[in-house]
């Protein structure tokens, strides 16, 4: 079998394209793509603990923690101690974090309007349900 026959090849180059594409928008914006994810997985309203944004993005919490560092040295988060719970911080927004969010969130919404209207709907859902396949045999340790 040839690489570009398989499966875990052509998500892994899509996933590079899409990143790329991302982070092409984000540099503009003095940001990463990895820096709009967490933006976007953080609660504009509430702000989040810092605990549940590593596992809403599926990264371990050593990899965000130096990510958090780096938003916070750029202006766009604040820690502030979890008022439910003391041992606990949570990360909010900052005036200009909320700007961030909003220029990757209207960048997420846009791509997938471009991709919805290229990609009709029969299609669109098998793709949905072949990942959603594809994710339910990789957590199901159905495979090694």
């Amino acid at each position: 079998m040839k690489r570009e026959e398989t499966v875990d090849h052509q998500i892994k180059m899509c996933w590079h394209a899409i990143y790329r594409m991302y982070n092409q928008q984000a540099v503009q914006h003095e940001s990463t793509t990895s820096m709009a994810f967490v933006l976007l997985n953080i609660d504009p309203k509430e702000g989040t603990p810092a605990t549940k944004i590593a596992p809403l993005m599926g990264l371990e919490s050593r990899s965000l923690t130096r990510m958090l560092k780096n938003m916070e040295e750029k202006g766009f988060i604040c820690r502030k101690p979890d008022p439910n719970d003391g041992r606990s911080v949570r990360i909010l927004l900052t005036p200009l974090g909320q700007e961030k969010r909003k220029l990757s969130r209207e960048k997420v919404i846009r791509f997938n309007q471009v991709v919805r209207e290229s990609i009709h709907g029969d299609k669109l859902d098998t793709f949905f349900e072949v990942v959603e396949k594809i994710n339910h045999l990789i957590e199901s340790k159905s495979i090694f």
